[in-house]
C-alpha cells in the first residue's frame, strides 16, 4: 500500500534522505514545507496520509502548531529530532525518530503510525 506523505523538514540533505527512504519503501511525498506557515497551509489543503515532521525548524521555530494541527484534523504523524529529548504534548503517542535515523527504523514509525 503507498501511503501519501507531507514532509515537514528544513534541511534539504535530509529531506532527500528521507524522499529515497520513503520511494524505497513505496511511499511519495505528496507536498512538503520547510516553515511553519507552509506546513499549516499544506495541512489545511493537501490531501496525504501521513506527515512526517522536523520538531526543530530553521530561525528557532519548532513544528508543534503543526502537530496540533495534524491532530485537529485526525491525520497520523512521526516526529523526527536531532534532540533527545521532545517535551511539548503535541507529539505524545505518536513515533519519534532520533536523527540519523535508518531506514528500517522509518518503515516500523510508519507502521506504528498508521495502526494508531
Amino acid at each position: 500500500m503507498t501511503i501519501r506523505v507531507l514532509l515537514v523538514e528544513d534541511d534539504p540533505l535530509v529531506a532527500m534522505m528521507l524522499e529515497g527512504y520513503l520511494d524505497v519503501l513505496e511511499h511519495e511525498i505528496v507536498a512538503a514545507a520547510a516553515t511553519v506557515a507552509e506546513a499549516l497551509t499544506l495541512v489545511a489543503k493537501q490531501d496525504f496520509d501521513l506527515a512526517i515532521l522536523d520538531v526543530h525548524l530553521a530561525g528557532g521555530k519548532t513544528s508543534e502548531a503543526v502537530a496540533a494541527a495534524l491532530s485537529d484534523a485526525g491525520k497520523a504523524f512521526i516526529a523526527t529530532s536531532g534532540d533527545a529529548t521532545i517535551i511539548a504534548a503535541e507529539f505524545d503517542g505518536w513515533p519519534v525518530l532520533r536523527k540519523p535515523f535508518r531506514i528500517a527504523e522509518l518503515e516500523r514509525a510508519i507502521a506504528a503510525a498508521i495502526t494508531e
